[in-house]
């Protein structure tokens, strides 16, 4: 069953970006075209941050905070050429902002967990081989167990 849901989208605001070479065009919120054909595997294309420092970067949190009781779902919306792929890369912190833990994720959705003691977490976008994609949304749900609603109405 699922539970709240969060729709990450590619913002104009381009200091968490990897411009070297980049070719951006910006549609829409939900439909950004990105091509580099010099880009090294394994580069951050893009993060995303659910905790920052609004005066010094001016920017808001653009991930919801999410804790380690529950279940989540991520689920990439990223057209790319047969044979490319993208990355995605969580990697959780402590409340000192030490890392304690991060999950790598190839498929199109898949099922996670994050760390009990997570306070914060960064996404990252990362060349798995790609030289052009058009990125659409990262949707984030809460994944709800039926035991657990059912304690919840009792």
């Amino acid at each position: 069953m699922a539970g709240e849901k969060w729709t990450i989208c590619w913002e104009e605001y381009s200091a968490d970006t990897y411009l070297y070479g980049s070719e951006i065009i910006w549609h829409r919120r939900d439909h950004v075209e990105f091509r580099n054909l010099l880009m090294p595997p394994g580069t951050v294309i893009k993060q995303w941050y659910s905790k920052t420092n609004f005066q010094l970067n001016k920017i808001e949190p653009a991930l919801p905070m999410i804790d380690g009781e529950c279940d989540y779902r991520l689920t990439i919306n990223i057209d790319t050429a047969p044979g490319e792929n993208c990355l995605v890369r969580l990697v959780f912190y402590d409340r000192y902002g030490e890392e304690a833990g991060s999950i790598t994720m190839r498929d199109h959705v898949t099922d996670f967990k994050c760390p009990l003691k997570t306070y914060s977490y960064c996404m990252q976008l990362i060349n798995g081989g790609v030289t052009k994609f058009q990125f659409h949304s990262i949707v984030i749900q809460e994944i709800i167990n039926e035991t657990d609603k059912q304690l919840e109405k009792t």
